[in-house]
């Protein structure tokens, strides 16, 4: 392996995550919300993994994307690797989000889209 590649893996951590969320924000044409809903999402959820420690070396991973094609009730989640969509990911939700299922492990029924785990 290229030894730069093998430092930036160890770096952030790959090895350790648990859990991976992507939200969708900053969309260069919004369409399942407004951009400031989303930016405002974004920056809750990367600031309150930071507060948490939960980013680095606590295993979850975070990825803002430009759209996650979905395109209605905004900003929408996925959280691998249960496959887990969720709608209307405001910071009160996305709070939930972290907490019931990034560290409990226990997907938020009341705004899923859709469940593709399997157990």
């Amino acid at each position: 392996m290229n030894p730069e590649l093998a430092v930036r893996i160890e770096k952030l951590h790959l090895k350790e995550i648990k859990r991976h969320i992507f939200l969708c924000s900053d969309q260069t044409v919004p369409k399942c919300c407004d951009k400031a809903t989303g930016l405002k999402s974004w920056e809750y959820l990367k600031n309150r993994l930071n507060e948490l420690n939960l980013t680095d070396q606590g295993g979850i991973f975070r990825t803002k994307a430009n759209c996650l094609r979905v395109c209605k009730e905004g900003p929408i989640a996925v959280v691998y690797p249960e496959g887990v969509w969720y709608h209307s990911c405001t910071p009160a939700v996305l709070e939930r989000i972290i907490q019931e299922h990034l560290i409990d492990g226990v997907p938020v029924q009341d705004y899923i889209l859709v469940n593709n785990h399997h157990v």
